[in-house]
């Protein structure tokens, strides 16, 4: 399956994504919704943004993040679990790929692609088939029911294993699990609260993405 347009290859990607730390996961009630936390996010600093199939018209609202803020922004198509979710993601400009579960037949067609193709895992096991299958990095989820001490022990059996724990994240934890090894964080729900989506509070939005970065800044300096 080609790309298309889309020429970064899967290690461009991911060190960008090393580099950037944090990808925020979009679930959104429709396609507008999506839109509109995109570029709130991205006004906020994020580089990094996964909108989700569980977003009715998400490929829709890919065309048109991709349209209004070009690839300055890393977009990623997020809860693929269908082969239909890859043709889609590829049509509609993404960057990287991202599933849930881990699924080898599909993981096999995410990596046809050539894109930065990061499927679910949680046990060793998982860890171990999706790396022989050729992914290069894996989102371990849900993250926050197993914690740091998952992900730090997995990394024993699994040196320079490529990480991003996704699931249960907030700022205020995020910067541990960096610290632990993972070269990026997803932060969902807890970077993107109900009620201020609801009350479309999106220069709130973009205010709790700069404030998380600024955190992320000083701990590291």
């Amino acid at each position: 399956m080609s790309t298309g347009g889309n020429t970064v290859p899967a290690t461009g990607t991911l060190e960008r994504l090393r580099a950037t730390r944090v990808i925020a996961v979009v679930r959104a009630n429709d396609c507008e919704e999506a839109i509109a936390i995109a570029e709130a996010l991205a006004a906020g600093g994020l580089e990094a943004i996964e909108l989700t199939f569980t977003t009715p018209g998400v490929d829709t609202a890919m065309v048109e993040v991709r349209r209004r803020l070009g690839h300055k922004l890393m977009l990623g198509a997020g809860t693929i679990t269908t082969s239909a979710h890859v043709t889609a993601a590829v049509a509609a400009g993404a960057d990287f790929l991202v599933s849930p579960h881990l699924d080898l037949e599909l993981l096999n067609e995410m990596l046809g692609t050539g894109l930065l193709s990061v499927p679910g895992v949680l046990t060793p096991s998982e860890v171990a088939a999706a790396t022989r299958t050729g992914a290069m990095v894996v989102k371990l989820f849900p993250a926050s029911t197993v914690g740091v001490a998952h992900l730090q022990a997995l990394l024993g059996p699994f040196p320079g294993l490529q990480v991003v724990p996704t699931g249960g994240i907030s700022p205020t934890t995020a910067k541990q699990w960096l610290d632990a090894g993972a070269v990026a964080v997803g932060l969902g729900g807890e970077l993107l609260p109900r009620a201020l989506r609801q009350a479309h509070a999106w220069d709130q939005i973009s205010h709790n993405a700069s404030e998380l970065l600024g955190k992320l800044r000083e701990k590291q300096a």
